[in-house]
This record gives C-alpha cells, sequence and structure tokens, in this order.
C-alpha cells in the first residue's frame, strides 16, 4: 500500500532520465573529441534536410512540455532541448559547409552544445538525487515554518520537525508543538484552526501536527 499514492514514481522517472541522458552526452563527448583531432568531412545536404525534420519534430515536442513543473518534466524537456540544439548544430554546421571546407566544426559544435546540456542536466539530477533523499525542497523553508508557528500564542517550543518533498512539488511537514499549558479540547480545536491558517501560505500537500501537554514525555525522543 502506497499510502502518499504514486507520486514518487515522477521523480523516479527524472532519476532515470538524468542517468540516460549523462550517460548520453558521456557518449556524445567520447566519440565527438576524437574527431576534433581527425575530422572528416560529411555530406551537407543530407545532414541540412535532417536537422530541418529534426528541429521541427523536437522543437514542437519541447515546445509543449516547456509548461511542466515536475522535475520528470524538466528533465524530459532537457532531453528534447539536447535533440534541438544537436539539430541545430547540425544545421548550421550543413550550411557553412555548403560554402567552405570546414569539417572540424561538426565535432567542435557537438562538444559545445553536449557540454552547455551536461551542465543544465547536473543540475537537475542534484536536485532530483536531494529530494530523492528526503532532503528539504527549500533551504529556508523549515525555517520560515518555524518563524510562522512560533508566532502562535502557547505554544513553548518546536520539535522534531521535519520537511521534505515527495516529488519536488507537493511538500510534507511534520512537527510536535509542546504547549504552554494544558488546554481543553474546545482550545486545542481553535489552536488547530490558527497553526491551518499559519500553514496555509505554504501550500503544504500533508501535514501532521502533534500537541504536547507540559511535563508530557515526548514518545520521539529517543529516535
Amino acid at each position: 500500500m502506497y499510502t502518499y499514492g504514486y507520486r514518487r514514481l515522477s521523480l523516479f522517472g527524472a532519476l532515470i532520465n538524468s542517468l540516460i541522458l549523462l550517460a548520453g552526452s558521456t557518449w556524445v563527448l567520447l566519440e565527438s573529441v576524437p574527431r576534433l583531432f581527425n575530422p572528416e568531412m560529411p555530406v551537407a545536404e543530407g545532414m541540412l534536410g535532417l536537422a530541418i525534420l529534426g528541429i521541427t519534430v523536437y522543437g514542437f515536442a519541447a515546445w509543449k512540455l516547456s509548461g511542466g513543473h515536475s522535475l520528470n518534466e524538466k528533465v524530459l524537456n532537457w532531453h528534447l532541448l539536447e535533440d534541438v540544439l544537436g539539430w541545430a548544430a547540425v544545421l548550421i554546421v550543413s550550411i557553412v559547409l555548403m560554402f567552405v571546407e570546414w569539417p572540424i566544426l561538426d565535432p567542435l559544435l557537438a562538444v559545445i552544445f553536449t557540454l552547455f546540456i551536461l551542465f543544465n542536466i547536473y543540475k537537475h539530477f542534484r536536485e532530483t538525487i536531494r529530494i530523492f533523499f528526503q532532503a528539504v525542497p527549500e533551504s529556508v523553508l523549515t525555517n520560515k515554518i518555524n518563524l510562522e508557528m512560533k508566532k502562535i500564542e502557547g505554544i513553548a517550543n518546536i520539535h522534531h520537525e521535519h520537511c521534505w518533498s515527495l516529488d519536488g512539488e507537493h511538500h510534507v511537514y511534520t512537527a510536535h508543538l509542546l504547549l504552554h499549558e494544558p488546554l481543553s479540547a474546545m482550545e486545542q480545536q481553535q489552536l488547530k484552526k490558527l497553526i491551518a491558517e499559519k500553514l496555509k501560505p505554504f501550500a503544504l500537500t500533508h501535514t501532521t501536527i502533534e500537541l504536547e501537554f507540559p511535563d508530557e514525555d515526548c514518545r520521539d525522543q529517543n529516535k
């Protein structure tokens, strides 16, 4: 049973796609760098036709996916953008080679664009790894929530505070709140409503708040 649903499948997909892109880009570099020292003249006309087709197909797909917000969508979009830039490089090279015989342009542009893609994929890959291991989605998010919670009258201390993300968009927050004094059932309900109002601006998907009375032992203190 998956109590949080299947949101982390998107994160897992982003991880797999990042690894594929990193491996593919590394392979392109391994193939392109040696050709810098021994370039061969390609067929420019054939390159031009394939480049136009590639830019059209992959460009449309990248445009359709550009509005995505999940990490998986961002990684896939970079994958498509890599293809678009690759075909753009082929287009530029094919036009130039129709007029001058500079075969080194082909591997040179391949190396430049691949390094550009690697840089951006690495950023997304690093963020995916952070979220995969349940790091705080934003470095200051927990501090912001903590400050808002401490503004609530009646809360003496906040501990066992945790914040992580399911997929980079949907965040989870849990905390134990130590109260200054015991509260009646009605007062607890009012406090919970106030806590919900404080947490609302952070658009958290799941929250778990435990209230602890003075002199009450925290059941998680040794965990």
